[in-house]
């Protein structure tokens, strides 16, 4: 995962849920994508093994417009958003659950 250097920063009406007490794991998948099924799945436990994160999923094909605006080229592409929804990582492919953890270290 890459670090992310700006102010973007992301909201609850923006992603369509809400973000976790501490961090979000934001992933963009596609129907067909499957290394986003197992991402999906890498995501969620993380999300369910620590306390106060929250993981969204956006179908790619559906959000346009979030696609473009974040620049996100490929499937799955999974931000980590701190408690303010800034993005301070960034990555695509499938993610190791250890890389996920380790990232969020940066976030809280």
């Amino acid at each position: 995962m890459t670090g992310i250097r700006g102010a973007v920063s992301l909201d609850a009406a923006t992603l369509g849920a809400e973000l976790g007490e501490w961090a979000t794991l934001v992933e963009f998948s596609t129907a067909f994508c499957q290394p986003c099924r197992a991402t999906r799945r890498v995501l969620t436990e993380v999300a369910a093994l620590v306390d106060g994160v929250a993981h969204i999923e956006i179908d790619a094909e559906e959000r346009l417009d979030l696609v473009r605006a974040l620049g996100v080229a490929r499937t799955p592409t999974v931000l980590v958003l701190d408690r303010a929804g800034r993005i301070v990582r960034r990555a695509s492919g499938q993610p190791r659950k250890a890389d996920v953890i380790a990232a969020l270290g940066q976030a809280v």
